[in-house]
């Protein structure tokens, strides 16, 4: 099963609003292994085989990030197997990048922040075959990496660092949002996506079609947080990918229902969850 691709609603793009643009593009081609796709004065594409993961926009006035705001807590990029994440581990361990680690049973993953402070997820995921079930949700847990398993089947291929490599995708997003039973009604009822895990009343796990996770948010920055002001360096929007127009307008359908506000910007329709995240929904 490919999580990431039609007919599954996944994060296909993640956008930021960034301070430095040219710092953040070195950032992300040098240390994470992007290609830089496209770039105009203000704007930055990047992503892997011609394909646009992240986008970076600076503009007038934006200023850094100071308080507990909604928004990105991390976005999370997804190798294709163990060895590429022993590949990167390796690399960003020789460029002195400060890192943590996590074994959540279902993946293995790498955390760090970019130069502005955003956070980032690299992983890996285990088999779906190997994940454990205790119903209608998924086991996850925070466990210590086996770091040395992963260097070690980096070692075994015998390749080096490259970059990042061919079918890496957006795994997910994980977002700081500002209450947990809108914010759970607006992406089950609204967008569809089932709660695969939950952590009570301090974070949950979203996904469509048994993935573990498309979405994680969590209030650990404050539950009635305010969103992320507009001239505010982070998260600008993400995008769910849909299976067709038929589906995007089933859901712009749903969301009106609920009461959110739903705009046809002609490439896409966008809309706001809960806490002010902006999302776009794209085909």
């Amino acid at each position: 099963m490919n999580f990431h691709q039609k007919p599954v609603t996944y994060v296909g793009e993640v956008g930021l609003k960034v301070m430095d643009l040219e710092g953040m593009v070195q950032f992300y081609t040098e240390t994470i292994g992007f290609e830089l796709l496209s770039k105009s004065d203000a704007k930055a594409a990047l992503g892997v085989q011609g394909k646009t993961l992240l986008n970076l926009e600076t503009f007038e006035g934006v200023e850094p990030k100071t308080g507990r705001y909604a928004g990105l807590y991390h976005f999370a990029i997804l190798l294709p197997s163990r060895k590429e994440l022993g590949k990167i581990l390796i690399h960003l361990h020789n460029n002195g990048i400060r890192l943590g680690s996590s074994d959540h049973l279902v993946s293995e993953a790498l955390y760090l922040s970019d130069p502005e402070g955003n956070g980032i997820e690299i992983y890996r995921d285990r088999e779906p075959e190997q994940w454990d079930w205790d119903g209608k949700e998924v086991k996850m847990a925070v466990d210590p990496l086996d770091a040395q398993g992963v260097v070690q089947a980096a070692a075994d291929s015998g390749e080096a660092w490259m970059g990042m490599p061919a079918d890496t995708v957006m795994g997910h997003i994980h977002l700081h949002i500002s209450n947990m039973a809108e914010t759970q009604k607006f992406y089950v009822d609204g967008l569809g996506f089932e709660v695969l895990t939950s952590m009570g009343a301090q974070a949950m796990f979203l996904g469509d079609q048994k993935y573990h996770h498309h979405i994680g948010v969590n209030v650990w920055n404050g539950v009635g947080i305010p969103a992320l002001p507009e001239k505010t360096a982070g998260l600008h929007y993400y995008t769910l990918v849909m299976a067709d127009e038929a589906k995007q307008a089933e859901v712009a359908e749903r969301l009106h229902q609920l009461g959110a506000k739903v705009e046809d910007r002609g490439d896409y329709m966008e809309t706001q969850d809960p806490a002010g995240n902006w999302i776009r929904l794209v085909v």
